[in-house]
């Protein structure tokens, strides 16, 4: 059931990206308007605006920021793996 979960998040962020991406707006210049639809997709916009990967104008348009996009996914890569890490000494401290 957390595969599922994920990949419905995965897919909501990769509705947002792709809407800033197929428009261009990876700068203020080119920021465009952005509502969304669906309570999940809302959702993961927000996590985005909180983390500085979306940003918005001052009248209210938004853009990508692909530099702080790709700092956000290593670190979530690099927590990810982290607690792989964690879980695999903890089972070995279980079963040694």
């Amino acid at each position: 059931m957390a595969t599922a979960a994920a990949a419905i998040l995965a897919k909501a962020r990769r509705r947002i990206i792709d809407h800033f991406m197929n428009s261009e707006a990876v700068s203020p210049a080119t920021a465009v308007a952005f509502v969304p639809q669906r309570r999940l997709i809302e959702r993961q916009f927000t996590r985005f605006q909180q983390n500085g990967v979306v940003r918005a104008t001052a009248d209210g348009r938004f853009w990508f920021d692909l530099p702080s996009y790709r700092r956000w996914e290593n670190g979530r890569r690099l927590r990810r793996a982290a607690a792989v890490v964690i879980a695999v000494v903890a089972a070995a401290a279980l079963f040694a």
